[in-house]
């Protein structure tokens, strides 16, 4: 979008942090990032030696360290926590340490610095869930609006968020005026070029990803579905199946939105922009052990296809045009799917019970049609959202495919 504010020493930033993963392919990092692989290696040069400091086009790194008193020390901690309103004693003290300050006291000292300080209220501990993890980076993206804001200078912003399910890297922050499908796949469009692509995506069953709970299709998700992308829809009134993003938007609000006041989307994009390093990269986890998502995620070795690639379909499908209601016709009668697939081939594939065939679009099962339906009745019947709910969330691998499908052979 013209009003894109990201800094360059953030996007250098981001790109060093990444190609410091083990095995990252320099060739293709660099071409997502608009760069050549003489810069990049430079860049990292630059920031193995200097740190951040030297991805500025002019090195501000000074040139010696005063020595750390205790006094300085506490000066150190309650500057940090200014910074980061919502970081208690841990995450304090162990993004101290990666800075390398010496003689950083214990976690609990510093909650008492930030007592007599004044800096310390009582948190609000939310209900504990347990947590499923995807066993690697892009298995599956985590997709979400955090609710909208007003803005002084009028409209509203609409923040658009993405999460690596197993690293908890932001992929994704991004300030819109809008929750249109048109919108996001746009955004989508960046992060697949700059990330690649994931192998699913889960998302609630409201608009723009979702329709209704029979048919939660959409053209944003068939897109998604056209380039191999799995789409999970969580369980309705279930926001605990996308947790990581709950619990990121929770932490949004605490050190970005509250109490703040934005002008217009620029502004807030710019503050985003910001976090989103700070998030990915500096900021300790919880979850992680305290470590940072950005030491876990790993760009994707799916690239993103510029032009959309052909269906591929099981040999033993029989395949039909969708028609432009949304209907499509199978063995003299007419079935409805969804009008999000007008103008695509969904393909029947054959179950163990009599007159029961699965309706499939490329790689996911859409549902089931059954022959000995009544004309009133004649849809694809969708299996009911989140009757997985680990499968969902990571315990699982196949939470799409439909009951009782018989195993056809690979497609050539």
């Amino acid at each position: 979008m013209p009003w894109k504010v990201k800094t360059m020493v953030e996007s250098r930033r981001e790109l060093v942090e990444l190609a410091l993963r083990e095995g990252t392919n320099m060739s293709e990092l660099s071409r997502r990032f608009g760069v050549s692989r003489k810069t990049a290696y430079k860049w990292l040069e630059r920031y193995r030696e200097e740190g951040v400091s030297g991805l500025e086009d002019q090195s501000r790194r000074p040139k010696s360290s005063p020595h750390r008193t205790s006094a300085a020390t506490e000066e150190q901690v309650v500057e940090l926590r200014s910074a980061h309103r919502a970081w208690g004693g841990r995450k304090l003290r162990r993004r101290l340490l990666d800075q390398g300050v010496e003689g950083v006291p214990a976690a609990s000292t510093i909650t008492e610095i930030l007592r007599r300080e004044g800096m310390l209220w009582e948190a609000v501990v939310p209900h504990a869930y347990q947590r499923f993890d995807r066993a690697r980076a892009d298995d599956l993206w985590q997709m979400d609006f955090q609710g909208h804001f007003g803005l002084e200078g009028g409209g509203r912003c609409h923040p658009l968020t993405v999460l690596d399910d197993h690293s908890r890297y932001a992929l994704v922050l991004q300030a819109c005026g809008n929750e249109q499908g048109a919108t996001v796949q746009e955004q989508l469009k960046q992060a697949f070029r700059m990330y690649g692509l994931p192998q699913a995506m889960l998302m609630d069953n409201g608009s723009p990803w979702g329709d209704d709970r029979e048919s939660p299709w959409t053209p944003l998700t068939v897109w998604l579905l056209r380039l191999g992308v799995q789409v999970l829809h969580g369980r309705p009134y279930h926001p605990q199946t996308q947790g990581k993003e709950e619990r990121f938007h929770r932490t949004l609000v605490a050190e970005v939105l509250q109490g703040r006041v934005f002008r217009d989307l620029p502004e807030c994009q710019v503050r985003f922009d910001t976090w989103r390093v700070i998030y990915n990269h500096e900021r300790p986890h919880e979850a992680l052990d305290l470590a940072v998502p950005g030491s876990r995620y790993e760009v994707s070795r799916r690239a993103y296809p510029e032009q959309l690639p052909e269906l591929e379909f099981s040999p033993t499908d029989i395949t039909r045009k969708v028609q432009r209601e949304g209907w499509f016709s199978f063995q003299g009668r007419e079935w409805r799917v969804s009008k999000a697939f007008r103008g695509e081939r969904v393909g029947m594939r054959p179950t163990v019970q009599d007159g029961v065939w699965e309706v499939w679009f490329g790689l996911q099962c859409l549902g089931e049609i059954d022959q000995r339906a009544d004309a009133e009745t004649r849809r694809v019947v969708r299996r009911p959202p989140g009757e997985s709910d680990a499968a969902l969330s990571g315990g699982g691998t196949d939470s799409v495919r439909c009951a009782h499908s018989v195993r056809s052979a690979p497609t050539r």
